[in-house]
């Protein structure tokens, strides 16, 4: 058995080979650089995924706006009906024809109407409807029967009367109502029939 020479290319006994590189030649990764020259530069952290961070972001302001938005409506909806309604359907139902047919007021009628029909342009119009039909007529002057409930169910009531119109050279006309009544913070009108 042979044994390689001392100081040779296997190095010397009791410890590892050290060989210095040629000149422009990179030494392997993770070794040592050769003494003498400067460490190697550590490599560039990864760059920390942005597109998470800002995807959470974006969905953060989505979630807000959305929630925001919907308790904004629901707070503006629920506080629709301005004024505290009717403490019965026909009291509301009563209040409506008042106004109508008696006091030819479009903007007190619109407040026995529900939020969901209140349209002011249609009811006066038929103000002005009703105002042009009793111009017709010599004196004419509007009841009508007391407000009965039909029916009633939770929040939702229909009710029925009868309009008469009579004037002074003694024409008389009638007209049968039904109304659909409901209630949110009081009593209000929401459908003539």
């Amino acid at each position: 058995m042979t044994q390689p020479p001392i100081g040779g290319a296997a190095g010397s006994p009791g410890g590892p080979a050290h060989q210095e590189p040629p000149a422009g030649a990179t030494p392997a990764p993770g070794a040592l650089p050769p003494p003498g020259y400067p460490p190697y530069p550590q490599p560039a952290a990864p760059k920390k995924r942005r597109g998470l961070l800002i995807a959470s972001i974006v969905l953060g302001a989505a979630i807000l706006l959305c929630g925001g938005g919907g308790t904004a409506a629901f707070f503006t909806l629920r506080q629709a009906e301005d004024g505290q309604g009717a403490k019965e359907p026909t009291v509301a139902v009563d209040g409506f024809l008042t106004a109508v047919y008696q006091d030819r007021d479009a903007r007190k009628a619109a407040t026995f109407v529900c939020s969901a029909s209140r349209d002011d342009d249609k009811i006066a119009a038929k103000v002005d409807e009703v105002r042009k039909y009793a111009g017709q007529y010599q004196n004419p002057r509007f009841r009508w029967t007391s407000p009965k409930v039909d029916n009633q169910t939770g929040d939702r009531a229909t009710v029925s009367t009868k309009v008469t119109m009579t004037t002074a050279d003694e024409k008389v006309a009638d007209q049968e109502l039904r109304f659909t009544v409901v209630r949110k913070t009081g009593w209000w009108v929401c459908e003539v029939a």
